[in-house]
């Protein structure tokens, strides 16, 4: 951690802390060190699925039903 980092108050359940715990002893890291590890994988995962989204903005929309006839016209169904 920097020292920027700022101080937050984190609830978890006891078998999830207990879990937390014992992955960053084992791991010779701080629970902290994980949590945030964890934060900036799930930022990430957002950024992916955002760049994804954009690509796809101008691909034609098709409905369920649309797509369900177009299975069952390719014998798929």
């Amino acid at each position: 951690m920097n020292n920027l980092s700022k101080r937050s108050t984190v609830y978890f359940e006891p078998d999830t802390l207990k879990a937390l715990k014992m992955r960053a002893a084992s791991s010779d890291v701080s629970v902290s060190e994980l949590i945030d590890e964890a934060v900036r994988l799930l930022q990430r995962e957002d950024q992916e699925d955002l760049a994804d989204i954009s690509e796809r903005v101008n691909e034609p929309e098709m409905t369920y039903e649309d797509f369900q006839s177009e299975l069952k016209i390719n014998g798929k169904i």
